[in-house]
């Protein structure tokens, strides 16, 4: 805000964006905030420049925004009629969407942030048992109780079919988007096969599938992590991975009530791979890509971070004693990686070769200098 006139706050629903945006008008005296879902705060903006004109000396907070996309057309000639920075703070529950409209309308104009759930880099190492179990809403992380917990992310999963999903323009009824979201979360981490998800939802096309794939990775629910492809010579996997993104939302939709039931699911591979990859995504360095690598001979990084024509490649085990197998090894000689980790729940980092090294979570963050 610093430096931009206008901010979008990309997030999921229940992630915090209401509460963080509310704190920063709370900084400025004047601040205008207006949820968009409200219809006598929609009424306000029924004349939108005569309304940002008369508060041009102000904050305006619009929460909310993909609820009124016209906006976008009319604070681009408002922001170029006086372009001091910090002006508009504009939160968002739909990213591709929002990003479309403003980048289409606000081009040079316009910083783009994304709140994520809570981070292990936030709440600190010792309570990373909890943040995987109940992942990182707030209200989900600081509950009383697991139980609470589970019931607010059941709550939370039935809110999202019930009302957010329509109110963002979803028209798929809840009960086909909740099977959906179910089987993606029984191949959470796997290859996404849309014609197999198909024929368990009845047989639905392919093409289908593949939008509902897209609404929820809109939503921000749903993570799809596409596959490196470097020229090597090899056959490559070309299909995407899927992940749920909060691993408390994975474990609510497959009935994991608590640590011990996660780390006896067959589940808990997967479910530690989505979160270790979360935190290596959060911490990795803007402009870097990441995505996976794998090939028909069996070579595989679960995640590969592309950032100053250099490759950074993590492997993810549930293992206290970490072992990567020959297919990692070869991948990373594939690549040409500058440098590689192992991320388990061990107890303290140690290096495996010169270029590769055991480490914890809490150390992801540091591996990008």
């Amino acid at each position: 805000m610093a430096s931009q006139p206008a901010v979008v706050l990309l997030g999921a629903r229940q992630v915090g964006k209401t509460t963080l945006a509310r704190r920063v008008a709370a900084a400025h005296p004047e601040a205008v905030f207006l949820d968009l879902e409200v219809g006598a705060d929609r009424a306000r903006l029924s004349n939108p420049e005569l309304y940002f004109a008369r508060h041009r000396d102000k904050l305006v907070v619009l929460d909310e925004v993909q609820a009124m996309p016209d906006l976008f057309a009319a604070l681009r000639p408002e922001i170029d009629a006086d372009r001091r920075p910090g002006r508009f703070l504009l939160l968002g529950s739909a990213s591709r969407a929002l990003l479309r409209q403003s980048a289409e309308s606000l081009a040079g104009r316009v910083a783009y942030l994304e709140l994520t759930p809570l981070l292990l880099a936030e709440v600190g190492p010792e309570e990373l048992d909890r943040l995987w179990l109940r992942g990182g809403f707030p209200l989900s992380f600081t509950a009383a109780n697991d139980g609470q917990s589970m019931q607010w992310r059941q709550d939370l999963v039935q809110t999202y079919l019930a009302r957010d999903l329509p109110q963002l323009g979803v028209t798929i009824p809840a009960e086909t988007l909740r099977r959906f979201w179910l089987m993606v979360a029984h191949v959470h981490g796997q290859l996404f096969n849309a014609s197999q998800l198909g024929l368990a939802l009845g047989g639905i096309s392919h093409t289908t599938v593949g939008r509902y794939l897209d609404l929820l990775v809109d939503a921000m629910l749903l993570r799809r992590l596409e596959p490196v492809l470097p020229n090597v010579g090899k056959r490559l996997t070309k299909s995407s991975k899927v992940y749920v993104r909060d691993c408390g939302l994975l474990h609510a939709l497959l009935g994991i009530p608590n640590m011990d039931a996660l780390l006896g699911h067959p589940a808990a591979g997967w479910s530690w791979e989505g979160f270790v990859l979360e935190q290596i995504i959060a911490a990795a360095p803007p402009l870097s890509t990441c995505g996976f690598y794998r090939t028909a001979a069996g070579a595989e990084l679960d995640c590969v971070v592309e950032w100053k024509g250099q490759r950074v490649a993590f492997e993810i085990k549930l293992s206290s004693a970490p072992k990567p197998t020959r297919g990692f090894w070869t991948a990373c000689e594939d690549l040409g990686v500058a440098r590689a980790y192992v991320v388990g729940p061990v107890a303290e980092r140690y290096p495996l070769s010169e270029s590769v090294e055991v480490i914890r979570p809490q150390d992801v963050g540091g591996v990008f200098g």
